[in-house]
């Protein structure tokens, strides 16, 4: 291969996976911006918990359910095409959004700004046929950091709502994901693969085909995992600022400045988690997210509790209950190493299915988002 050659292919793999990194994090702003509006439409509306939590995870059913066919989509058609039409479709949804007048419609338009969720089964596929095997997971990583996008929502959204209004909010993100499809378009190109195939005349697999490897149960064990380390992140990213309100009495820029110090780690760290699924292995990585989530789980469950020890001088009383400074610690350190599951479960899939990551990828991210519909609902009861 020529020198100019080794440069082309570079700068086409530096630019899909900065670009899909930036585009996911759009992407991922607009499909979680009902844990905050969400507050408001509760207010104005007289919603109970159920019908909250039901609200704030709707989008992330639509996002989760679509994920299997834009997976399969973009292993036939390109994650170019494929990511750029999601997004334009979520824009126009969440501009849709703001006409929405009763719980009915506000439900469906949920169902529309969803989509913007099944950026992720694209991005995976259109990110990984850029990288060899020994540094997909860090390629996956960085761009599954785009999770960053729930704290810019989380930071950004509360102080637009007080000043102007939920619609303003839903407005803003939907010009800036119609902004982004635009750049994304004309600053990447087509992954290898799909070059390649075009070249040589060759027509893509049969759905049928592309379907096969889900037979595994191999496939529907990395969905399990995915279903804890991601669809728990998205159900504790969309319920902690409701939490914080009503448990500890905060204001709703500062639950989202608080909720944002779970969604950050719980995002960035994703690369760091590629790294050791690079390095250590994604099993190895594995091990250490469900031994140290388990932990934090019970911390954070844990009820106030008042205890009455029998001493030699009477009884002594003391209770154990979380303040709001340990709970935010506990959340970092759960959503840190949610985080380095995350980037193993995905480094496992283009190992395995290199031809299929698309389609595999799209069922594993179906059952994790899943994870963030069923979680919060029955929470809110």
């Amino acid at each position: 291969m020529a020198p100019q050659d080794d440069v082309s292919d570079n700068r086409g793999r530096g630019a899909a996976l900065g670009m899909s990194m930036l585009a996911f994090t759009v992407c991922f702003a607009v499909w979680t911006i009902f844990s905050i509006i969400g507050v408001q439409i509760k207010r104005d509306l007289g919603l109970s918990d159920t019908e909250f939590g039901l609200l704030v995870a709707t989008p992330i059913l639509t996002g989760s359910l679509i994920r299997l066919v834009l997976g399969v989509w973009t292993d036939q058609h390109g994650g170019r095409p494929v990511f750029a039409l999601v997004m334009i479709a979520a824009a126009v949804a969440t501009w849709l959004l703001t006409f929405a007048y009763d719980y009915p419609t506000f439900l469906l338009a949920a169902l529309g700004v969803g989509i913007a969720g099944g950026s992720f089964a694209v991005g995976v596929a259109y990110v990984s046929r850029w990288y060899d095997k020994e540094y997909q997971g860090t390629a996956l990583g960085v761009f599954g950091a785009g999770n960053v996008g729930a704290s810019i929502t989380k930071f950004v959204a509360p102080f637009v709502m007080v000043a102007y209004g939920w619609k303003t909010v839903a407005d803003l993100w939907a010009a800036a994901l119609l902004v982004t499809a635009l750049i994304f378009w004309f600053t990447t190109k087509d992954d290898p693969q799909l070059a390649a195939r075009r070249k040589n005349g060759a027509k893509p697999e049969p759905t049928s085909a592309m379907m096969a490897p889900l037979k595994n149960l191999q496939v529907w064990r990395f969905s399990l995992y995915y279903f804890f380390v991601f669809g728990g992140y998205v159900a504790l990213s969309l319920w902690l600022p409701r939490y914080l309100i009503v448990v500890y009495g905060l204001s709703i820029t500062s639950a989202g400045m608080i909720a944002a110090a779970y969604s950050v780690p719980a995002s960035l760290f994703r690369i760091y988690g590629g790294v050791l699924s690079d390095k250590h292995g994604a099993r190895r990585v594995m091990y250490w997210t469900f031994g140290v989530s388990v932990l934090a789980c019970f911390v954070l469950a844990y009820p106030p509790t008042q205890y009455i020890v029998k001493g030699i001088n009477g009884p002594m009383s003391f209770t154990l209950e979380m303040g709001l400074v340990p709970f935010a610690a506990a959340i970092f350190v759960l959503g840190f190493f949610m985080s380095l599951g995350k980037a193993a479960v995905y480094k496992h899939i283009p190992v395995y299915y290199p031809d299929h990551v698309g389609a595999v990828g799209g069922v594993v991210g179906l059952v994790g988002g899943l994870g963030g519909f069923v979680l919060p609902t029955p929470s809110a009861s």
